[in-house]
């Protein structure tokens, strides 16, 4: 097998595209032979020694991923060979095959592209928890998304608009708010070229959105927080634009609204019954089109530096999948 190997975590430039023994699985595991694999922000983190998570040295990057199962361990009895999985375990997917651990394993329909099911768990996952689960979003309700036109904020847009929301997509350029509108954004906001408060204020008739999507924090975050409606819920998914704002907890009482953490991976853990329940909604959901992951570019998987650069850039509109030959 060949995978991107990290022996020392500083930074993109220190992967290696090198051979591999290709692993037996072990008790719970099953051996995947990788189809295609999403890059996500966590990925960048990770060869940076920058995320949560510190894996053993040396590993293999690529958090997300789907393939087909070429052998399955001791005691593994829902998943057989020959069949089609996406897993998102963390690390493994920048190769051509990994081990994963069973348990993880979102077996696939026939209809499921590799493609897509590598870009889906983590961002409608993500995206499902904190609208549905964390804020309780109701049908009629003002939901901005920061960010929106990545990949969660891509899977926002689509299950807010299936929820019955209305939605104001916040994106950094004209290319971008375009793809909100073509997802179902209501109305979009360019924040590079309008005051993000004043745009906000317009679009909402000086009410404030019921609920703010915030993946990217930075700057953005203390203007959209000062706009949020009386007894609004501001999500804090993630950090994408690197600086954690400070949030003036004043405007927390004085508007009754409400800081709400999204932290997804630590649910699926905590409450797997409700993850699987989740799960089986995102996969029916996507059966029926009212969800599809928006595919900015596939490249083959040796092209991953030129992918991480693309990613670094901010030209990514949605997911970026990284694809092995058949």
């Amino acid at each position: 097998m060949k995978a991107w190997l990290c022996e020392n975590p500083v930074g993109v430039e220190a992967l290696k595209w090198t051979d591999l023994p290709t692993p037996s699985p072990a008790a719970g595991e099953v051996l995947i032979r990788i189809q295609a694999a999403s890059l996500n922000f966590p990925d960048l983190l990770i060869v940076q020694n920058k995320y949560q998570m510190k894996p053993a040295l040396p590993f293999v990057p690529g958090s997300e991923y789907a393939g087909v199962i070429e052998a399955v361990g001791a005691d593994v009895k829902h998943l057989k060979i020959g069949q089609r999985v996406a897993c998102l375990s963390g690390t493994g997917g920048f190769a051509t095959h990994t081990l994963a651990p069973a348990a993880l394993c979102l077996p696939l329909t026939p209809g499921f592209s590799a493609v897509d099911a590598a870009a889906f768990i983590m961002i409608y996952a993500t995206s499902y928890h904190a609208l549905v689960d964390r804020a309780a979003l109701k049908a009629g309700e003002t939901v901005l998304i920061l960010g929106a036109a990545g990949g969660v904020g891509t899977a926002a847009i689509q299950i807010a608009k299936a929820m019955g929301a209305r939605v104001i997509a916040a994106a950094s350029n004209a290319d971008k708010c375009q793809l909100c509108k073509n997802l179902g954004a209501d109305e979009t906001i360019n924040y590079t070229e309008a005051n993000l408060r004043e745009q906000i204020k317009s679009l909402t008739d000086g009410k404030g959105p019921d609920v703010i999507y915030d993946p990217v924090g930075g700057e953005y975050a203390e203007p959209a927080f000062r706009s949020i409606a009386w007894r609004g819920r501001y999500l804090v998914v993630g950090f994408a634009a690197g600086p954690i704002p400070s949030l003036p907890l004043n405007l927390a009482l004085l508007k009754g609204a409400s800081i709400v953490g999204v932290f997804w991976g630590d649910f699926a853990k905590r409450e797997p019954q409700n993850n699987a329940d989740m799960m089986d909604t995102l996969m029916q959901w996507y059966e029926a089109k009212k969800i599809t992951p928006v595919i900015d570019k596939t490249m083959p998987m040796n092209e991953l530096m030129e992918a991480y650069a693309r990613m670094n850039s901010r030209a990514v509109q949605g997911k970026l999948v990284m694809i092995n030959p058949d």
